[in-house]
């Protein structure tokens, strides 16, 4: 299983695993895929220091860096981090800090320890993905950057890819990968709906072949992604590769905390849900009493990203830290695709991969078997 992109980031197999874990993004390019830092949520700063810990202990192999820049957002055009957030943090409401922080304190999550730690606005923007792409692009073994949300700012394009590397994008409609390939995109990520955060409404089987049918652009098959057999149906639709991200979420070298792992466990198919109100704009999660809260009526409804980040940052990090403490998981924010269903133990990273490999050759042989002699 080795595509020309592969070869093009010098890798065995293409395996894109994006995640917000650098032991994982480490790990999986030791087994020959490639590591995708998720950037947004992080400073420029602590995006250095995540970096600066990958160099130290990946080698010379390749990794990407995932930044988030949405086509629309509330603030759009100003390029001024700080002035940005002022302006921000003036159009929301009172009323939606209040009624995150109600649920929050109603199931027990604890208040974050120092209280002058203010969290900021951090990403789903321009201003502050621009400083993360030119951290990114201080290293060497990074290979590749996608934008998760649209189509990257021409200038951004033109960065990365006078800088030697590769540039892609998201996209959940075939006009969106369109708009990609006209951008001059080196790949396009088509993501079904069932993936795990921002998607749109189109399902991978019925979007996969037809966004490949549509460019001539190098196309990654996301959403729904849990096995070798998927892998298979992806490639044999003519992908050039895999993006995973749910996988992701449980392995052993995932940061996540062990009742946080434990609630994808516990999760089916059925368990999840495309909401407005962690991020601002629609992104599959677990279903769980947040995300009915901001939906029901008579309550606040989900801002614009990014204001809604504004809201929920704190919440974000509180239920990450505090993930066993109260009903923490009621309140938690679990973005995951509908493949939660088929994860059920902790594995380690190298290990996912190796499955991965083994159930693509397992499918291969019984497509053959059913060929006439």
């Amino acid at each position: 299983m080795r595509s020309e992109l592969a070869k093009k980031l010098g890798i065995e197999v293409p395996i894109f695993a994006f995640t917000h874990c650098r032991d994982v993004v480490v790990e999986v390019s030791k087994a020959g895929g490639i590591g995708v830092l998720g950037a947004v949520g992080f400073t420029p700063e602590q995006l250095k220091a995540e970096l600066d810990w990958i160099d130290d202990h990946i080698g010379d192999l390749p990794y990407g860096v995932d930044i988030v820049i949405p086509q629309k957002y509330e603030g759009m055009g100003e390029m001024d981090p700080e002035k940005l957030e002022e302006m921000l943090k003036g159009m929301v409401p009172e009323e939606h800090h209040e009624f995150a922080a109600k649920l929050l304190a109603d199931h027990g999550v604890p208040e974050w320890p120092d209280k002058d730690d203010e969290m900021g606005l951090l990403g789903w923007n321009e201003a502050i993905a621009t400083l993360l792409v030119d951290e990114a692009l201080t290293r060497p073994n990074c290979k590749l950057i996608a934008n998760a949300l649209g189509t990257p700012p021409e200038d951004i394009v033109k960065r990365i890819q006078d800088s030697g590397r590769l540039v892609g994008a998201l996209c959940g409609k075939v006009k969106q990968a369109k708009q990609h390939e006209k951008a001059g995109l080196d790949f396009i990520i088509a993501q079904g709906t069932e993936g795990g955060g921002h998607t749109g409404e189109v399902g991978s089987m019925v979007l996969w072949p037809q966004i490949i049918d549509a460019v001539e652009t190098p196309v990654l098959a996301a959403g729904g992604i849990g096995n070798g057999r998927q892998v298979a149906a992806a490639m044999g639709m003519g992908a050039a590769g895999v993006w995973s991200g749910s996988l992701w979420l449980a392995v052993e070298e995932a940061e996540a905390e062990p009742a946080q792992k434990q609630s994808y466990f516990d999760a089916t198919e059925e368990d999840t849900v495309r909401s407005r109100s962690w991020t601002g704009k629609p992104c599959r999660m677990l279903r769980n009493e947040w995300t009915d809260a901001w939906a029901a009526e008579g309550n606040p409804d989900p801002l614009g990203m990014p204001l809604q980040g504004l809201v929920t940052a704190d919440a974000i990090r509180r239920t990450h830290k505090y993930a066993a403490k109260g009903d923490c998981q009621k309140v938690a924010f679990n973005p995951v695709g509908q493949v939660v269903g088929q994860i059920h133990t902790v594995e380690r990273s190298r290990d996912v991969v190796a499955r991965l490999l083994t159930e693509y050759v397992e499918t291969i042989e019984h497509l053959n078997s059913l060929l006439p002699e």
